[in-house]
């Protein structure tokens, strides 16, 4: 699992060097599912420059989400996934930290279409995401984030999975 995690941030600071310039930053998580297994995920975010809603209580912002997430189980069950997701960000003013809510509706590709006995019904899963958290000064962000994968009935069986995780992001 190591060599695997490790293969996978050194892909992505690869691609992260050829996108510098736009990317906002780069996320790392740790999470659990809702049967009790380990998540760690590695992603990029690419800030969206664009702002909506200003005004004193805060602006409405977003960004796209690219990751790679390793779901660890025994060795017959663990998996793999990459998604991309919009996600839209309600930033609340502030002055060194601004707490913000986000939400997201993507996609995601999974490597087995079985995961710890729940039956995905297919490779292709939708992404949801509710997520708080603070951002601060120079860009770092912290915070918790309840993800649900699902392929909303376009196959059978549709046995979606949850996972809750806490996240860092650091800016680039």
């Amino acid at each position: 699992m190591k060599r695997l995690f490790c293969l996978a941030a050194i892909a992505a600071a690869l691609m992260g060097q050829s996108f510098t310039a736009q990317a906002a930053g780069v996320e790392f998580a740790v999470g659990q599912t809702s049967d009790s297994t380990m998540t760690y995920r590695l992603g990029m975010q690419f800030d969206w420059d664009k702002s909506w809603l200003q005004s004193d209580v805060g602006r409405l912002t977003g960004y796209w989400s690219g990751a790679y997430t390793y779901w660890e189980g025994d060795e017959s069950s663990s998996n793999n996934s990459v998604s991309f997701s919009p996600v839209l960000v309600y930033e609340f003013a502030g002055q060194n930290v601004k707490p913000y809510v986000e939400l997201g509706v993507g996609v995601a590709l999974f490597s087995n279409t079985e995961y710890e006995g729940n039956k995905l019904g297919s490779a292709f899963q939708f992404e949801d995401r509710l997520g708080f958290g603070l951002r601060f000064a120079g860009g770092h962000e912290v915070g918790i984030r309840a993800t649900h994968y699902s392929n909303a009935g376009l196959s059978s069986p549709n046995n979606g999975v949850e996972s809750y995780a806490l996240h860092y992001t650091m800016p680039l």
